[in-house]
């Protein structure tokens, strides 16, 4: 797979993986950070595409797709105030069992406590609520550590089915 810089490359991995392990809805709340996540879904064969401009409307959205058809949707959105506006959604889903991944776009290790806008600590964001969570490390095209990408988002999507479903999160740092 080629990309044009490694944040693309990253997010089509991403992408692609999660659509090998079956998920085949993608809810986005748009933002800046989260772009190659967005393009990357929009480009990607298979996945069917839902924006929502509210973080908690798009959060409550993919959770009423996850309770319908007992399929986790992928939930993705910007860093910051945008991942934490999916909380209610994640707590429900949490206490529904009901699948849900959700992929939170962050701001690189480098960024965080720099005063760079729209940053906070997302590691483990949902707490208890989440049964996987992990922060990715920012991309890199090594093919161990692609390997090990697709091996960590495997592992997220098999934990929302696990005989206790509900949610996991990926948290995804991403350079501009």
């Amino acid at each position: 797979m080629t990309a044009p810089n490694l944040s693309t490359l990253w997010a089509r991995t991403l992408i692609d993986e999660l659509l090998a392990g079956g998920l085949e809805q993608f809810v986005i709340a748009p933002g800046s950070r989260s772009t190659p996540l967005t393009v990357a879904t929009a480009e990607a064969d298979g996945a069917t595409v839902h924006t929502h401009l509210d973080e908690r409307s798009a959060g409550f959205y993919a959770l009423g797709y996850g309770k319908r058809s007992g399929e986790p949707a992928a939930l993705i959105s910007t860093s910051g105030t945008g991942a934490v506006n999916f909380h209610p959604a994640v707590v429900e889903a949490n206490q529904s069992r009901t699948p849900l991944v959700v992929l939170s776009a962050d701001r690189p290790a480098e960024l965080h406590d720099s005063g760079a806008n729209q940053t906070i600590d997302q590691h483990d964001l949902y707490g208890d609520a989440s049964r996987f969570s992990r922060t990715l490390p920012t991309p890199d095209a090594r093919p161990r550590t692609i390997r090990s990408l697709r091996s960590t988002v495997a592992r997220a999507v098999t934990a929302t089915r696990s005989p206790k479903a509900g949610p996991a999160h990926l948290n995804v740092p991403l350079r501009k």
